[in-house]
């Protein structure tokens, strides 16, 4: 017996909150297909390179005050 995505949705729809948020986690992680991964690996290589400039000098930092206080405008 084939279950139609309209009858998965009416099930769903009567689930408990807590249940339906486990199968909406499930439901997301299955789209993944190791996406995170790739990103992960991809982020670290990025901050790899990035630190790897700033140790060689090609690169200089900018203060986190700095940074907050650009963001965050004048405090009072």
């Amino acid at each position: 017996m084939t279950v139609t995505l309209q009858e998965l949705k009416d099930a769903a729809v009567v689930l408990p909150a807590g249940d339906r948020a486990e199968l909406a986690r499930f439901l997301l992680r299955s789209l993944d297909d190791g996406e995170e991964e790739d990103a992960r690996a991809a982020w670290l290589a990025i901050a790899e390179r990035r630190m790897a400039e700033v140790k060689a000098g090609r690169v200089v930092g900018i203060p986190a005050e700095e940074v907050l206080r650009t963001l965050l405008g004048p405090t009072q």
